[in-house]
């Protein structure tokens, strides 16, 4: 019998992406109306602000929850009902690809299926991860400073539940199958939806095995192939993105042989990329890159500088050497951030994340604060969208948002510093207001963007070189996948204007070459451009 086409298996190494995928990252009430599901506004901002740049949405978790913003999900199956319904996520899905969380390692302490392992009956009952009170899980790893087993009287007895991240989110047992079958059920009813792209939240913790550090098991591999080969057999263009935010080598095996994730996030780059426009130095940035393998096709890196969550420091492990770790946590702290702590194995406390916005952390450099704030943060962002990869954006640095201490206050979790909630009103008056900076960079990020979609160079898997220029000069060589266009970027990263000899790059005599960003021609290839503070420039063959 001949497979529809639908149910045939994905090509392999196939590329499901190019240079036009650029993702939002958004939570479905980012920004709010009176009298309107934020759903329904959220497609408005959408469509009147940024469609014409950016084609993919990532909204973060829009199911009933108890805590941690979306990520402790009560119901899997249904849209919370504050944010909308169905029918909006799939409005929003018929004009932008949806990426979606699957929340996979945990839910809530308050949901149907906690309830009946509380009960010792019904669908759930055996759906979670129990150790023993004296268990040896001194070798664990996670992120979080609570105690890993929460005490539970059940109908069963007395039982010890693991919580990777708090009390109010209990792991599953992914060893029982019916957990598997669960979540099946879950990623079928999300692609119906509309939903085509899986980011796959704290995966690395799935499997536990008392005695291990529960972190990166063979089996948790296992499981993220097996999802791959489900998804793909449902619809075979559909992603998987894995969220690891561990050091840089441990994420990058979850690749596999291109039959894991189809991405993973690139969790080293915000820690590095601040770090060097903070310091002026981009000697650790350039070390990563150059070591950082090509993402082969059917595969491909998820950039992003900032996120709901704060800068996590962990990617940034054997990368940056801890003066450098505490002089950048320092400068954040002095620009209004915080802190948020893990302890180690040997029971020290360690700077696990900086909570910031990213406009904010922009500020200065380890030297305090200057004038740069704007040319600072929009330099960050034209070097990410050159980067070999997706871009990802958060809705608050498409905005320029700052911090927000009344949420911070409000709620006491440090995260809450970067999760503005705003209201339509408020945000019409700030894009309006000319002496504000919101209407500059919402306007910058997308004209370059408008640039970034339009450049064969910068697919997701185009080649990626890094250059050699010095240590106040970051730049990487793209050429597009058939050869015909050659991309230079070239940022300065300090505080002060530096002379970049084109001579330097090597441009091709025969070749026309323009700078994208000035639309400025290059007749002399021996010619010498002083960048500015913090200026970029992509020079193209075309």
């Amino acid at each position: 019998m001949e497979l529809s086409k639908q149910t045939m298996a994905a090509k392999p190494f196939s590329n499901h992406w190019s240079e036009e995928d650029i993702i939002l990252i958004t939570y479905g009430d980012s920004i709010v109306k009176t009298d309107e599901a934020p759903l329904k506004t959220l497609k408005k901002f959408l469509d009147t602000k940024v469609s014409n740049t950016i084609n993919s949405v990532h909204i973060l978790p829009f199911f009933p929850y108890s805590s941690d913003d979306g990520f402790s999900v009560i119901d899997y199956s249904s849209v919370n009902e504050s944010l909308g319904t169905w029918q909006d996520i799939t409005q929003i899905s018929e004009h932008y690809r949806l990426m979606s969380d699957l929340v996979i390692n945990h839910c809530s302490s308050r949901s149907a299926w906690f309830d009946n392992f509380i009960k010792g009956e019904g669908q759930g009952s055996d759906y979670f991860f129990t150790a023993l009170a004296d268990d040896d899980l001194s070798a664990v790893v996670r992120p979080r400073t609570s105690p890993l087993l929460k005490e539970v009287e059940t109908g069963k007895g007395k039982q010890f539940v693991w919580c990777t991240f708090s009390h109010d989110q209990v792991d599953f047992d992914f060893r029982n199958p019916e957990v598997l079958k669960a979540f099946a059920s879950i990623i079928k009813q999300y692609l119906d939806m509309g939903v085509k792209i899986f980011r796959l939240d704290a995966i690395a913790f799935l499997w536990k095995v008392v005695g291990t550090p529960s972190i990166n098991l063979p089996q948790t591999h296992e499981v993220v192939r097996l999802l791959r080969t489900l998804i793909e057999s449902a619809k075979q263009d559909a992603v998987i993105i894995t969220e690891t935010n561990i050091p840089n080598t441990q994420n990058l095996t979850y690749f596999g042989n291109a039959n894991e994730a189809h991405g993973i996030y690139n969790f080293s780059l915000p820690p590095l990329l601040l770090n060097t426009l903070l310091t002026g130095n981009c000697l650790y940035l350039k070390r990563w890159l150059m070591s950082m393998p090509p993402a082969q096709d059917g595969t491909m890196y998820f950039n992003f500088i900032a996120s709901h969550d704060g800068i996590g420091l962990r990617p940034a492990e054997g990368l940056l050497d801890e003066a450098e770790l505490n002089n950048l946590v320092q400068a954040v702290e002095n620009f209004g951030g915080k802190i948020s702590w893990r302890t180690t194995d040997t029971g020290q406390q360690k700077a696990y994340e900086m909570n910031i916005s990213l406009y904010d952390a922009m500020q200065g450099t380890v030297q305090g604060k200057d004038q740069w704030n704007f040319e600072r943060f929009i330099c960050a962002h034209a070097i990410m969208f050159a980067l070999e990869g997706i871009p990802g954006i958060y809705i608050h640095s498409m905005l320029g948002t700052q911090n927000d201490y009344q949420k911070l206050a409000n709620t006491h979790h440090n995260r809450a510093i970067n999760r503005r909630r705003w209201h339509v009103e408020a945000l019409e008056e700030a894009l309006n207001d000319s002496n504000l900076h919101h209407a500059k960079v919402l306007s910058s990020l997308k004209s370059l963007l408008a640039l970034r979609i339009k450049q064969p160079a910068f697919h997701p898997n185009a080649t990626q070189f890094t250059l050699h220029l010095g240590l106040q000069l970051f730049g990487f060589w793209r050429q597009s996948k058939d050869r015909k266009q050659s991309m230079f970027c070239v940022s300065n990263i300090s505080d002060q204007p530096v002379v970049l000899p084109l001579s330097e790059l090597n441009l091709i005599i025969t070749e026309s070459w323009l700078e994208l960003l000035t639309q400025v021609k290059i007749t002399d290839l021996n010619h010498e451009l002083i960048l500015s503070p913090y200026q970029t420039v992509w020079i193209s063959n075309i």
